[in-house]
């Protein structure tokens, strides 16, 4: 099945801005797609980390873009919904190739880091990121694709007092935001009730939280004014423990 990228990505950009938040669940292969749009599921998006488990790689760049590429779009093409898929920091290509692709597979969108894997993991400076946003809503708007850009930073992800990075997070997300982003990601902020309140109120479009699909509520999240959740790799790791339960009583005795 081809997909209109276009098509889809006006549906998933008409989804974000509602009163509830826009619940993405994180994706990785047609089976887990499927299941999620049989749930009742609008939209969903493909996960780097879940994706490269199931292929057997690893998340942080080990796959090639062409291999991301061909591996989503049978994803894609096995659901009648807007999918948006995570392209880690861009595997070392410019967004014109970026969004080239994503246009092929018929993607809806995409979560952009600034994480710089393929470069020793280096974080891109504030403005290096925000440039390569507006590349690659350049490159999107002479595609004629609305793509949903999602700017992710990992400014807070392995800090050890992550509040203290408050102020410099928010500079980092309304760089994206006026580089064309529809919606922001600061990722591994959601024990923080108080820093997700900051940042929710600090920014004027979506903001994305990664949420445990067990541990935390739909309820909650709203009360703070989250816009966008996804669960990165947390719902194929949940699952993963429960198959390890159902699996392990037929080793018993």
């Amino acid at each position: 099945m081809t997909v209109d990228a276009a098509g889809a990505a006006a549906r998933l950009r008409a989804l974000h801005g509602g009163e509830r938040p826009l619940v993405l669940p994180t994706v990785w292969d047609a089976w887990s797609a499927r299941t999620a749009v049989r749930a009742g599921f609008a939209a969903l998006t493909i996960g780097s980390h879940p994706l490269a488990d199931a292929l057997g790689s690893g998340d942080g760049e080990k796959l090639s873009l062409e291999q991301v590429f061909t591996a989503v779009g049978p994803i894609i093409a096995s659901v009648d919904v807007p999918v948006s898929v995570d392209l880690e920091s861009g595997y070392g290509h410019p967004p014109e190739d970026l969004v080239e692709g994503l246009v092929a597979v018929g993607a809806a969108g995409l979560n952009i880091e600034d994480t710089v894997h393929s470069e020793g993991g280096r974080m891109r400076a504030p403005e290096e990121h925000a440039e390569y946003v507006a590349g690659l809503r350049r490159a999107a708007d002479a595609a004629g694709v609305p793509l949903v850009v999602n700017g992710r930073t990992d400014l807070f992800k392995d800090a050890a007092d992550p509040a203290a990075l408050r102020d410099e997070g928010v500079a980092r997300l309304l760089l994206l935001v006026e580089a064309g982003a529809d919606c922001v990601y600061p990722v591994r902020i959601q024990s923080d009730d108080d820093l997700v309140r900051d940042v929710v109120a600090a920014i004027p479009v979506p903001v994305n939280i990664t949420a445990h699909p067990v541990d935390h509520s739909l309820a909650h999240l709203t009360s703070l004014g989250v816009g966008r959740i996804t669960f990165g790799p947390l719902l194929q790791a949940a699952l993963t423990d429960h198959s390890l339960e159902i699996e392990r009583r037929w080793l018993a005795g």
